[in-house]
């Protein structure tokens, strides 16, 4: 497990929040040892999404955050719904037949500041 140059509990908040906005969004850009970190935990979640039960949807509810998302559907009618429930609803279905790997790492290059490795993380 990487540290990412923060404590235990800064750490875990920022993997919980790149989690949630990687299902919101399905894509983001960040750096390449975040992506790689985050990854694992977007792969448990997806997972936990396919296994739709109960106890699975508050293992993800514990971990998630209360974010809004908001989506459109075939009739263009835009509806309101939190990231839970897209993760349930909307992403997880798309992988029922697939054993893992949902998730793509595209290299962009280095960061202005730092030089940092940038890269985006997106569902596949």
């Amino acid at each position: 497990m990487r540290k990412l140059g923060r404590t235990s509990s800064q750490r875990k908040a920022l993997l919980r929040d790149l989690t949630t906005d990687l299902i919101v969004h399905e894509r983001i850009q960040t750096t390449e040892a975040r992506a790689k970190e985050l990854r694992s935990t977007v792969e448990k979640m997806i997972t936990l999404g396919k296994r739709g039960d109960l106890h699975a949807r508050r293992q993800a509810a514990a971990y998630i955050r209360r974010e809004t998302v908001t989506t459109t559907d075939d009739a263009g009618e835009e509806n309101t719904v939190f990231a839970l429930q897209k993760l349930f609803d909307d992403v997880a279905p798309r992988y029922a037949d697939r054993q893992g790997g949902y998730t793509r790492i595209l290299k962009l290059g280095q960061r202005r500041g730092d030089g940092a490795p940038v890269v985006i993380i997106e569902l596949v």
